[in-house]
């Protein structure tokens, strides 16, 4: 028996829509038998499927994709810590020169050190008669030079311990002090208070110093030590402060123990007498 179509026309048959893909290695064609497929739907819910990649996986048998190499980044150097490391090394370098520097200088003789101080006169070298030291007189004495750093002088000496006069003092008891191994710094009178002011801070409190003005100075400033003299042109000269370390108390020629106590305290230009100390 015969079955026709509905319509009576001609039996159709079922078209074959061709997608032009081969079905996968080991998978049946589109329309095969479900039974062998399974399900279209699977449990991860994507159609047509396992949902996993259909192409080959790497360390499954295919090649996979080649590892990425990392490329390296340039940084410039960082000039900062070496920059603070070579300052550091510099400053240690020049601390430690500076330390071997004044080491040695401080061992020199204290007269290589006072030698070495530019300006200074050295009258030990032009004249030994007028530093014999020990020769004590009377009454007014004259000096060849002003302010005198040598020679004949009274047997009181001025007061030598810090002591900042505010008006000259006579030559004749200042010179003994220089015999003990004091520093005597004169200034002209009319120096500036501020310059006055440096002086004074470089001698009061201090033993085998003292100040006062002078009048006639050819240079703001001079200094005297038994035997040795250096004119400066203002306070802030730092060779005032080379002289007081080279000379002051090594100068003596009455030794260390040379008082500076119980001296003369009284200014003015005229000498006094032992029993007129004061």
């Amino acid at each position: 028996m015969s079955i026709s179509t509905p319509g009576g026309g001609p039996e159709r048959r079922p078209t074959v829509v061709s997608t032009g893909k081969k079905p996968a290695a080991g998978r049946p064609a589109a329309g095969a038998d479900k039974a062998g497929s399974g399900s279209a739907k699977t449990g991860s819910g994507n159609k047509g499927g396992s949902g996993k990649p259909t192409g080959p996986r790497p360390g499954a048998g295919g090649k996979g994709r080649k590892p990425v190499t990392p490329v390296k980044v340039s940084q410039g150097r960082s000039w900062g810590p070496i920059a603070l490391f070579v300052a550091v090394g510099v400053l240690a370098v020049s601390i430690i020169g500076y330390g071997a520097w004044a080491s040695f200088q401080g061992s020199k003789p204290w007269e290589d050190r006072a030698a070495d101080i530019q300006g200074i006169v050295n009258f030990r070298e032009k004249d030994k008669d007028l530093v014999a030291g020990g020769n004590h007189q009377t009454g007014p004495i004259t000096y060849s030079i002003l302010p005198p750093v040598a020679g004949p002088h009274n047997a009181a000496w001025q007061n030598c311990m810090g002591d900042v006069y505010d008006a000259p003092v006579a030559n004749e008891h200042a010179v003994h002090s220089l015999e003990h191994g004091t520093i005597w710094i004169t200034y002209r009178p009319g120096l500036p208070a501020d310059q006055v002011a440096k002086l004074t801070e470089k001698v009061q409190g201090k033993e085998k110093m003292m100040l006062s003005p002078f009048e006639g100075l050819d240079k703001p400033i001079s200094l005297q030590a038994w035997g040795y003299q250096l004119k400066v042109d203002n306070a802030d000269d730092s060779r005032i402060d080379d002289f007081i370390k080279a000379l002051r108390v090594n100068a003596s020629i009455e030794g260390p123990t040379a008082l500076c106590s119980q001296g003369i305290t009284a200014t003015g230009t005229t000498p006094r007498d032992g029993n007129q100390m004061g």
